[in-house]
């Protein structure tokens, strides 16, 4: 029983740590999960392919989660190979685990029924039959293996969200419910410095101290403004958080809205191709990586 999917990374509108309401859009960078299971096995090895001594507890779970729903407990092994960089606020743990949860639906032939459009139907968390699941319930099974192990603070399900579906998305995190839903054809240039960040060392605390500039960022992405809104929300967590607002601000004259990517450290910019080119030349003279890629037309996938 083998199966296949990828999942893209995300970038941030709203960071949920202060309200527990956070935005997020898929970005065409992939995250590849392959699953074999085995039926006379109980246990479930895992690989990432980038990170051979990295914590793979979370693909496990994501594995276990789906064969405890839809199989016998089957385990296994699971690898992810990956374009989006680890611990740099791109949602690398969420692409890995919708790419996995995928891929393990995949290897036990449950059929995946697309969200689209179902705004109405996911509010009430609606149930499938025993054989199908939806792409946001698969995502819910991802989030709570991420809660399970221990490596996301409000679940995160704005970041799972937008991998899966690729689309803008308004989430409330304390309930996984889906507020809005849009699509936007953005360019999208990444600018990551050599340090790394992890999701769940994020100081809370000290966020929380933002909530009121949260809420204002929370208005305007629910009113399609998500360019103003993830611009407000680069500057505020930035500042929380000890990054510089430097790169945001070089970006502020050309780009569509910039923000610091999830806890950081990356910093994301989104407009059309010729907006970007100046915020390029600026990115480019600093330490760290340029990404140039774009917003998805489609987001999770089975192989």
């Amino acid at each position: 029983m083998k199966g296949v999917a990828s999942a893209p990374g995300a970038g941030t509108i709203l960071n949920a740590l202060a309200t527990h309401t956070g935005a997020a859009f898929g970005i065409d960078v992939d995250t590849t999960a392959t699953v074999v299971l085995a039926a006379d096995d109980d246990t479930v090895d895992g690989e990432i392919a980038a990170a051979p001594d990295g914590d793979t507890r979370l693909i496990e779970r994501c594995v276990e989660r789906i064969t405890e729903r839809f199989g016998n407990g089957e385990g296994g092994t699971v690898r992810t190979e990956s374009e989006v960089p680890m611990a740099a606020g791109l949602k690398s743990s969420s692409a890995a685990a919708n790419a996995t949860i995928l891929a393990t639906l995949d290897a036990l032939d449950v059929t995946v029924v697309d969200s689209a459009g179902e705004r109405e139907r996911d509010d009430e968390h609606h149930e499938t039959e025993a054989d199908e699941i939806t792409t946001l319930e698969a995502c819910r099974l991802g989030v709570a293996a991420a809660r399970d192990v221990g490596v996301t603070i409000t679940g995160a399900f704005d970041d799972a969200a937008a991998s899966m579906t690729g689309d803008v998305v308004v989430t409330d995190n304390d309930t996984d419910t889906l507020l809005a839903r849009s699509t936007r054809d953005w360019e999208v240039l990444v600018w990551t410095p050599p340090e790394r960040a992890y999701s769940a060392d994020a100081d809370v605390e000290r966020c929380q101290q933002i909530t009121e500039m949260a809420e204002l960022v929370e208005e305007l992405a629910l009113d399609g403004r998500f360019g103003k809104a993830m611009t407000v929300n680069g500057l505020a967590y930035s500042a929380a958080l000890g990054f510089s607002t430097d790169p945001a601000v070089e970006a502020m004259g050309h780009a569509t809205g910039v923000s610091l990517s999830g806890t950081g450290p990356s910093v994301v910019a989104v407009g059309d191709g010729e907006s970007l080119t100046a915020v390029r030349e600026q990115w480019a003279a600093r330490d760290g990586q340029l990404i140039e890629t774009s917003t998805r037309t489609e987001g999770a996938r089975i192989q």
